[in-house]
């Protein structure tokens, strides 16, 4: 497999693509046709220039730029499905409710970040001080914070997959990694192809996810301190240096199939099987169309697949 660098998310309905600074949104709409929107973004990433090429360091602006373009095409893609008389708005009625969305946006993200820290980070830890009686060592109550931490991920998974339009995303989930998997194993974007694709993929942002959780363990073993307002404070503020050092190593797998890297990505691969479902043919059509707005794949594969079988 050789890594494509293109990278997206699944919408409602829909799919977005992503590759360099461009990306594209396609979604199904309620009356069948696919709708396919193309644009530029750069982001963090892009404002600060040679910053975000730092390793270690460019992972943290990847992360946030990940969630707000992850936030405004989804935003986008719920668009489609507004009832007729929403849609039936004056201009000056519809820069007001752009407006309104983008502060929406930002305050649903802002309150996403604060409970997301809160349950998975300090939540764990709370939890775990009381086996404080039973486990003295600080360093065993670390480690099962960690697996605490991974079990909430897990249960909370398991709890939202349960409802209907979270399935359907999950399965235009499975539909974009099947995509990516079909171009970097070299064969023609066809609907077959990407059907008889995996669903799974080493540089998924549920990897990403569970690397966070796993490095987060390892990190917090080095930096101990003894008040536990400071162990509060240093899981908060470790963070942007565990999403540093999780991009790397997402990166890393991405770009290698040595048997260690796959050793580690194996269970981000499984926790995926929870996150990606099987997608139907007309899934499979929206993230093709995705894929082509923004990326040359035939010219991918001649460039990297072509030369090998030449050779």
């Amino acid at each position: 497999m050789k890594s494509s660098n293109i990278g997206g998310q699944a919408v409602l309905e829909g799919i977005m693509m992503k590759h360099r600074e461009e990306y594209s949104v396609a979604v199904r709409k309620p009356d069948g046709q696919i709708e396919v929107t193309k644009d530029r973004y750069t982001g963090v990433a892009g404002r600060v220039g040679a910053l975000a090429r730092i390793p270690f360091v460019r992972g943290i602006f990847n992360f946030i730029d990940s969630l707000v373009l992850g936030m405004k095409t989804l935003t986008y893609s719920a668009s489609f499905y507004e009832d007729e008389e929403q849609k039936e708005r004056t201009r000056e009625e519809e820069e007001k409710k752009e407006r309104q969305e983008k502060w929406l946006m930002r305050g649903v993200m802002t309150i996403s970040l604060v409970l997301a820290v809160g349950i998975f980070m300090i939540l764990p830890y709370f939890l775990s001080g009381f086996l404080k009686p039973l486990v003295s060592s600080y360093h065993v109550r670390t480690v099962i914070e960690g697996f605490v931490r991974i079990g909430i991920f897990i249960i909370y998974i398991l709890l939202i997959s349960r409802t209907e339009d979270i399935q359907r995303t999950f399965m235009y989930h499975g539909a974009e990694h099947k995509c990516i998997n079909c171009i970097e194993h070299g064969l023609p974007l066809t609907v077959e192809n990407v059907r008889a694709s995996s669903r799974q993929h080493k540089r998924c942002g549920t990897s990403f996810l569970f690397f966070v959780l796993l490095i987060s363990i390892i990190l917090l073993l080095l930096v101990q301190v003894e008040s536990p307002v400071m162990r509060v404070v240093v899981r908060i503020a470790l963070l942007p240096v565990i999403a540093g050092i999780s991009y790397e190593v997402l990166k890393a797998a991405g770009n290698s199939d040595n048997p260690v890297i796959n050793l580690f990505s194996r269970p981000g691969l499984a926790i995926q099987k929870l996150t990606t479902k099987e997608p139907d043919d007309s899934m499979i059509e929206v993230a093709i169309q995705a894929v082509e707005a923004v990326f040359d794949w035939r010219k991918y594969e001649r460039e990297n697949f072509d030369a090998d079988e030449a050779a």
